[in-house]
């Protein structure tokens, strides 16, 4: 039997699973869609930014946030609008973020498959974990350790979406999800203290960015670590 399950958060001990999809659609899992969409090579996911700092030493570019915000001496910050117009061809990008990396680094310790989901990439995501296993986990990053209303939608458009492909749902999460995923996703999205925090700091089309669905077919997919990073490409 085909079965999708929801984690609303990356709490301490998640069950193992065949394939983890991470979501932090605002905006740390849709900025990595859009890093690979500019032609970078690769992306290194670290927990912080003083990993990040520490790995950079042959000509790698740094992007991340602190409070949504561009660190300082980081060539990118985490808005997906900044890296679409980007000439990435060949780079590689480590990529530290306050919600989404970290749960990245939490998936990576109990699945077997780990790839990065967004609206932006939904439809392909889908597809390629359905194709990947049997048993599909959905991990929400929330935001600092609280559920996020935006990942938790984000993970019912795509759990509604296993489900066309023959899946069943277990546990309340996932119904959660299900239940959010029928209303329109701008609004649904706005309503979010992810985005509201981006709209206090001047960062709002950030948000109508990041609720486009299938804009990409790129889906970034744990192939190793290196060091005190997940390298995704």
């Amino acid at each position: 039997m085909k079965r999708v399950r929801v984690h609303p958060l990356p709490l301490a001990a998640l069950p193992e699973a065949e394939v983890m999809l991470v979501v932090d659609v605002i905006r740390a899992t849709s900025t990595a869609v859009m890093f690979l969409e500019a032609g970078a090579q690769a992306l290194w996911l670290t927990a912080n930014l003083e990993a990040a700092r520490a790995l950079r030493r042959n000509g790698e570019l740094l992007a991340g946030e602190v409070g949504g915000l561009r660190p300082e001496g980081f060539d990118f910050g985490n808005s997906p609008r900044e890296v679409a117009v980007a000439e990435l061809w060949g780079r590689t990008v480590i990529h530290a973020t306050t919600n989404g990396t970290k749960a990245a680094h939490k998936a990576a310790q109990v699945a077997r498959e780990v790839m990065l989901a967004s609206l932006l990439n939904a439809p392909a995501a889908v597809q390629q974990a359905a194709r990947l296993g049997d048993e599909v986990a959905i991990l929400c990053a929330g935001k600092e350790g609280q559920v996020g209303l935006d990942d938790l939608y984000t993970a019912g458009v795509l759990a509604q979406a296993l489900l066309a492909e023959g899946f069943e749902p277990v546990g309340d999460g996932v119904q959660m999800a299900l239940h959010l995923a029928q209303k329109p996703a701008r609004p649904l999205l706005e309503a979010s203290e992810a985005a509201l925090a981006l709209v206090r700091e001047g960062l709002g089309e950030d948000v109508a960015f990041c609720a486009q669905l299938g804009l990409s077919e790129r889906v970034p997919r744990l192939l190793e670590r290196r060091g005190e990073a997940l390298v995704f490409a």
